[in-house]
């Protein structure tokens, strides 16, 4: 009896395992590689299949799209060491499902070496400059040939980017400090120019300025000679006799006088002594009668106004006792 159990137990066991080798599914975005006695029999599709048991095994190859990245050191054309990022999408082509499961055994592998290749045989041709302005050429060119030689063995690439493009940390460096110095300089010019033209706007005001400013004192002394004209004439009709020297000197003392009020008059002004005898007035018109003349002012006991000698009496008064060199008036000019 207990051996009756024994052998029933491992008939259902052997049945169980029969069953487990002859069914299996495959997943979405996964294709079944199926061999039979070690040979390539078929491609199955996502979903339940049958296997035969003890002859045939399934391999399951991943459909969906990869992603390899690599970084590579080449050096320029300018003798500048870089490295340079480059990203691979890659996927298995769905007619080509065995080329890939079987030609490589390492694909990521295989297109390292390929991207190395690549990048070594077009970067070295171009300077620093050209190949961060080619960055997007490079990754177009590393993908075509990518392409072209992945294809043969079931692979589509995607793209193939050159993700960055990285000097030497001096050369980053020096590059900065080029482009610092060039926009300094730039920055410079501006300035320049801005205050060359802030100059010129300045110096055209002035001129400008000053001819106004010169127009306007030309008027300002017409005005006054018509003035004067008009207060001498209106000075003779009113004062007969008068001659044009005697208005002008009471005009110009009127004036001395008005700017000395308006000297005391305005603040932060200096102290003046100013003569506060009754001849005063007299000595000012005599000094400037005399500027007028362009000559001396006459001395005292003549006419200030007419600077004419009096005429000398017959018999003139001695000078008095005590006083001698004292000038004779009739005589002293």
């Amino acid at each position: 009896m207990p051996v009756f159990f024994v052998g029933f137990f491992i008939i259902g066991l052997f049945i169980l395992i029969v069953i487990a080798k002859t069914y299996y599914t495959v997943r979405t975005a996964t294709a079944g590689v199926v061999e039979r006695f070690g040979r390539f029999d078929r491609i199955t599709r996502p979903g339940l299949h049958l296997l035969m048991p003890f002859a045939e095994r399934v391999y399951f190859v991943d459909l969906q799209v990869k992603q390899a990245q690599f970084s590579v050191e080449t050096k320029t054309r300018d003798n500048v060491f870089v490295q340079i990022p480059v990203s691979v999408q890659y996927q298995v082509l769905d007619d080509k499902i065995a080329d890939a499961f079987y030609k490589l055994s390492s694909p990521q592998k295989q297109i390292e070496s390929f991207v190395f290749n690549s990048i070594l045989g077009h970067v070295p041709k171009l300077t620093l400059d050209e190949t961060f302005e080619q960055q997007s050429g490079i990754s177009v060119a590393v993908k075509i040939e990518l392409d072209q030689i992945m294809s043969n063995f079931g692979f589509n690439i995607l793209t193939a980017l050159v993700t960055d493009i990285i000097p030497d940390i001096k050369v980053k460096a020096a590059m900065n400090d080029i482009n610092a110095a060039q926009r300094a300089q730039v920055a410079a010019q501006a300035r320049g120019e801005a205050e060359k033209i802030l100059k010129v706007k300045q110096a055209e005001a002035e001129a400008e300025s000053k001819a106004l400013q010169g127009n306007g004192i030309a008027r300002e002394r017409q005005a006054i000679i018509d003035g004067l004209s008009a207060s001498i004439e209106h000075f003779q009709q009113g004062v007969p006799g008068s001659t044009p020297e005697e208005v002008m000197a009471l005009v110009l003392l009127t004036q001395y006088f008005d700017t000395l009020r308006d000297i005391g008059t305005r603040g932060g002004t200096n102290t003046l002594f100013l003569p506060n005898s009754p001849g005063a007035a007299g000595e000012f018109q005599t000094q400037i009668l005399a500027g007028l003349r362009g000559g001396q002012p006459p001395a005292r006991g003549i006419d200030a106004a007419r600077a004419v000698l009096p005429e000398r009496p017959e018999n003139p008064p001695a000078p008095p006792v005590g006083t001698p060199g004292t000038p004779d008036p009739y005589t002293s000019r």
